[in-house]
């Protein structure tokens, strides 16, 4: 149950009809991957830790520099030279005293997702590899477990849900493929702060709809965001039956 901080803390968004105390208590008995811990996974790690889910599992193997400090905000200058696990773990525990927050330093592939996906409920994609992406990609729809990703490079964005329990749902390999070995980062190519804040957000809000069980999800929809023009547009995506992660053959 909730006790009494707890209803205090969480007051505003129980006030909220599709919330209420039964979705704020789904929230707290949630477990949640969170994938990088850059400019995306900042953000949605601190909203997450505030709007109360439970059980967080930080995975990210770099250290902090100082040139992530533009838009990485779950970071400060105090946490340069630190893993970003431990740096994001201390923040959200000064945020939140009543979530568990657990960290991963070592990369995950696919010999050890697996194992780290029996414990969680829901992941979000907020890395910057797209061989990480893919490889999280297909442990996910492995283990029925959706995948909410995000992505920014530049002054564009988006974001989508990939939910192997919908049948019309595509994964991540019916959107994307295989793609290219080595893409841009943003270390390369550069990238607006507010940016990835605003893609990490639609991250967190999507995590905490699937979670607590209101609203339309984007699932089967990719949100399209044009910094530059303050522009969005949405995709209509379909699950490709040629797929091979998750095609009707190849399941």
């Amino acid at each position: 149950m909730l006790n009494d901080e707890e209803l205090l803390r969480y007051s505003r968004q129980i006030l909220l009809q599709q919330v209420d105390i039964d979705g704020q208590l789904r929230l707290k008995n949630s477990n949640v991957l969170i994938v990088g811990l850059g400019g995306l996974g900042s953000p949605v790690a601190l909203y997450l830790a505030a709007a109360g889910v439970g059980t967080l599992y930080l995975a990210d193997f770099d250290a902090v520099d100082v040139s992530n400090l533009q838009r990485q905000i779950v970071h400060d200058s105090q946490a340069i030279g630190v893993l970003k696990v431990e740096s994001a773990q201390a923040r959200l525990a000064a945020l939140n005293p009543h979530i568990v927050v657990h960290t991963i330093s070592a990369q995950l592939d696919s010999s050890n997702l697996p194992q780290v996906l029996e414990s969680v409920d829901l992941v979000l994609d907020c890395s910057d590899n797209f061989t990480i992406r893919g490889q999280l990609n297909a442990a996910c729809f492995a283990a029925n477990k959706v995948l909410i990703s995000g992505a920014a490079i530049r002054t564009q964005g988006q974001v989508s849900v990939y939910d192997p329990h919908d049948a019309l749902s595509p994964c991540y390999h019916c959107v994307f493929g295989d793609g290219e070995e080595e893409g841009l980062t943003c270390s390369e190519a550069g990238v607006l702060g507010p940016l990835v804040g605003i893609v990490g957000s639609v991250q967190a809000l999507e995590a905490l709809k699937v979670l607590a069980g209101f609203g339309e999800p984007l699932i089967g929809r990719m949100l399209l965001i044009d910094a530059l023009n303050s522009r969005f547009r949405e995709l209509k995506m379909r699950r490709d039956p040629e797929c091979s992660v998750c095609g009707v053959r190849h399941v």
